[in-house]
């Protein structure tokens, strides 16, 4: 492995949360030495940093860089109005999530105006196969549908809806989602949400020039 390969070990690692050293080592399989060794330098530019109980986690500049990459990314700018209306029509949190491997990234998101809401930060990795979003990358025959709903998949208490933005061929390339608390979606979200959802890919799928 390169230096590189062997950094992206590290921020790989603490993408699931704060380790110790030792955390460290196991989660990315580097020698000890060359995990510190890079943690540390990591750190001085600002994508590792130390909590309070002095464990390495991903540092706060990676904040500004994944928004800066998301917003480097045309679908991302096509989809702002229609997320903009979707999260205001529905008054829950909108996001955006491509496929990347094995997982799912969030390119775009909004949050709530509610104190109590469904934060998905841009970046964020998160797992197919769970949850609405997960389910329409990861499977073209829940792609298909005009939307796709889970109830506490991927996180306890929490419901979305999700559709799938298609391309010109009709292949999924994105999925944008509502999502919320279970106290105010209910346990049958798409009641609620799925047609605005579908809508709102509809409405990207235009502004993109997908459709």
């Amino acid at each position: 492995m390169g230096v590189i390969d062997k950094a992206v070990a590290v921020l790989a690692a603490l993408e699931s949360g704060p380790r110790s050293l030792t955390g460290l080592v196991e989660a990315s399989g580097l020698p000890r030495a060359t995990a510190h060794r890079l943690a540390v330098a990591l750190e001085v530019h600002g994508l590792v940093r130390r909590d309070e109980e002095g464990r390495f986690a991903l540092g706060v500049r990676l904040v500004s860089l994944g928004r800066a990459a998301a917003e480097a990314i045309p679908l991302a700018r096509a989809a702002g109005p229609a997320l903009s209306e979707l999260r205001d029509r529905t008054g829950e949190s909108v996001q955006l999530y491509v496929r990347e491997g094995d997982r799912r990234v969030c390119i775009a998101a909004l949050e709530s105006p509610h104190g109590l809401r469904t934060i998905v930060p841009m970046g964020a990795s998160l797992p197919l196969g769970v949850g609405s979003a997960g389910r329409v990358l990861a499977d073209e025959r829940e792609g298909a549908k005009p939307w796709v709903a889970s109830v506490g998949e991927r996180e306890a208490g929490v419901a979305s809806v999700s559709a799938a933005v298609r391309d010109l061929d009709g292949r999924v390339v994105a999925a944008v989602s509502v999502s919320g608390p279970i106290e105010r979606t209910t346990r049958r979200p798409g009641r609620k949400y799925g047609d605005a959802v579908a809508a709102a890919a509809r409405r990207i799928e235009r502004s993109a020039g997908l459709a």
